[in-house]
C-alpha cells in the first residue's frame, strides 16, 4: 500500500477513493474544508446532503459525537465493524461543513481490511466520506469503476479485499428512539429495538 501517497494526497486537501465492505467510497480529512467542497463539486452533490465520518475503530469517532444513547451503543456493539451507519448528535469537533450545518453526523466502521489499513495510516484515523459516484448514479463496486469515475486525486487499490456492492443501512439514534433512514446491507428490524 502506498501509504505516503495516500497521506500526501489527503494533507494537500486532496480526495481519495477507497474500497469498503459495502461500496467504494470517496473521502478526505475531516479538517479540510477545501477537500470537502471539492467532493461536493466533483459529485454534483446537493449542499444539504451531509458527509459521514468513517474510521477503522469506533474509539476514533467518539470525539466527533456527543455521548451515544444506549440504543446506539447496543447497535454499535452488534453491528460494528459492518455495514451500518449510525446518525447521532455531533460534538463541536465535527465541522458544520461536513454535516451541512445539521446538528447530527453519521458514523461508520466498515469491515474491510484494506480500508482499515488506510485509516490506521492516516492522521487521526478518520475520513469524511461519501460514495464514489456522481450523485444519483450507481455506486462504484470495483476498482475499475472507481477509477473510471475520475472523481478522486488517488484511487487506492483494493488489494483483493472487494466490496459486497450493497450500501450500508443508515439509522438515526435520538434518545431512546431509533429511526431507519435507509435499509441497506444490514437488515435491522423493529425487533432489534424492543
Amino acid at each position: 500500500m502506498q501509504v505516503k501517497k495516500i497521506i500526501k494526497t489527503l494533507e494537500n486537501d486532496g480526495v481519495i477513493a477507497f474500497v469498503t465492505d459495502t461500496v467504494w467510497g470517496l473521502g478526505c480529512l475531516p479538517t479540510s474544508e477545501k477537500a470537502v467542497k471539492k467532493i461536493y463539486e466533483l459529485k454534483h452533490r446537493e449542499a444539504q446532503k451531509p458527509l459521514i465520518l468513517m474510521s477503522n475503530e469506533i474509539y476514533n469517532l467518539l470525539d466527533y459525537v456527543k455521548p451515544i444513547p444506549k440504543e446506539g451503543c447496543r447497535l454499535i456493539k452488534k453491528y460494528f465493524p459492518g455495514a451500518l451507519t449510525i446518525v447521532t448528535e455531533k460534538s463541536d469537533k465535527t465541522p458544520d461543513f461536513i454535516t451541512s450545518s445539521m446538528p447530527t453526523v453519521g458514523i461508520r466502521v466498515p469491515d474491510n481490511k484494506t480500508f482499515k489499513q488506510i485509516c490506521e495510516a492516516i492522521p487521526n484515523h478518520v475520513l469524511a466520506t461519501t460514495s464514489a459516484n456522481l450523485s444519483h448514479q450507481p455506486s462504484a463496486k470495483t476498482y475499475e469503476q472507481a477509477l473510471a469515475n475520475g472523481l478522486a486525486d488517488y484511487v487506492v487499490p483494493d488489494y483483493g479485499c472487494g466490496c459486497q456492492g450493497l450500501e450500508s443501512t443508515v439509522c438515526g439514534v435520538f434518545g431512546n428512539e431509533v429511526r431507519i433512514f435507509r435499509q441497506g446491507a444490514v437488515n435491522i428490524s423493529e425487533i432489534d429495538f424492543s
